[in-house]
């Protein structure tokens, strides 16, 4: 299990003497960031109690072999007896909200089920954290994709929210009443907005990264389905632990506690970018794109600014986009010959 074991100790990119014992629900544990956050956060010592809504074998929380080091709770997100029975018997001093419906492409032909999933169950697990007298803090994720089109600057987090798409709209408006949470019932919420996610344990084979490695592995011309000349913020999972650990060890702190935090390298790269280098992560560079110049209606151009992330938490990235895809493709590499 190489790529397994270069990926298993990730309990040194959260605080151990942190988290040692502390008790602590992770919505979405079954997805990319949830699966790594739940195994640094177990590496760490703390009681980590999981939101499970569906049964998913191949899952890197399964490949973790972590379902039986968490306790599971079984449930979606619109239970709001559910999590309020969760939270106040497993007595959580810790919450980071993860869990949402995050593709596209469903969100637009299903919007109703992504606003259920997105915003009511977002309301729903913030009031069953008020109601608690343990809960010391949230984290809850929002998404670079809340901001809309602010055209070809770096975004920063006082640019207003001008998300149109369903998807995007949902997350910013989950963030707002998150916000509306600490600022009138003072809940100690924190929020973040990371750039694209990428790492060992993303399914999603829609999404450039693990679709190009997986067509490359089988020796396939990767499929581009825009014209390639979108520019996105690519943020490896190990660094987006790092940050989300990180910001919740300091979130009761006055200048953290109630505001939103963007997340990323500062290296935006445009679609054929990150495929080509992908590419080179496989050996497959000689491998050509196929460029469907589709996907018209995404937004051209959209880059963080991490300025906050770094004066005032000191979290920047650990790890190098070329690392980074090592040990991506190397995780889809056993994954993909033990699933053939």
């Amino acid at each position: 299990m190489e790529a397994q074991s270069r990926l298993a100790r990730l309990s040194a990119l959260v605080a151990k003497d942190f988290w040692r014992d502390r008790n602590v629900f992770v919505t979405g544990a079954t997805g990319l960031l949830g699966s790594w956050l739940c195994h640094a956060l177990v590496d760490a010592g703390a009681n980590v109690v999981a939101l499970i809504r569906d049964e998913v074998p191949r899952s890197n929380l399964h490949r973790l072999r972590l379902l039986s080091q968490v306790s599971q709770v079984r449930g979606p997100l619109e239970d709001h007896l559910l999590l309020a029975r969760a939270i106040a018997e497993y007595e959580v001093d810790t919450i980071f909200h993860l869990a949402a419906q995050t593709i596209d492409g469903i969100a637009s032909r299903h919007p109703l089920s992504t606003f259920e999933a997105n915003i009511r169950g977002t309301y729903n697990l913030l009031e069953a954290a008020r109601l608690s007298k343990l809960v010391k803090r949230v984290v809850v994720a929002s998404t670079d994709k809340a901001y809309g089109d602010h055209g070809n600057r770096p975004y920063t987090e006082d640019l207003p929210l001008k998300a149109v798409a369903p998807y995007d709209l949902s997350k910013a408006c989950a963030e707002q009443i998150a916000l509306a949470y600490h600022k009138f019932f003072g809940l100690p919420v924190v929020t973040t907005r990371c750039g694209n996610l990428f790492g060992g344990g993303d399914l999603n084979w829609n999404r450039i990264v693990p679709g190009t490695i997986r067509s490359a592995l089988r020796n396939e011309r990767p499929i581009i389905r825009s014209n390639g000349k979108f520019v996105r913020d690519y943020v490896y999972v190990k660094d987006a632990v790092a940050a989300y650990g990180l910001l919740a060890e300091r979130c009761a702190e006055p200048a953290i506690v109630g505001q939103p935090f963007n997340f990323s390298d500062e290296r935006p790269m445009t679609v054929l970018e990150i495929a080509r280098a992908t590419l080179t992560a496989v050996r497959k560079s000689e491998l050509e794109l196929v460029i469907e110049n589709g996907a018209t209606d995404e937004i051209p151009y959209q880059a963080l600014d991490s300025n906050a992330a770094r004066e005032r938490l000191g979290w920047k990235p650990r790890f190098a986009l070329d690392e980074a895809l090592s040990e991506t493709v190397g995780w889809y590499r056993e994954f993909l010959s033990e699933t053939a």
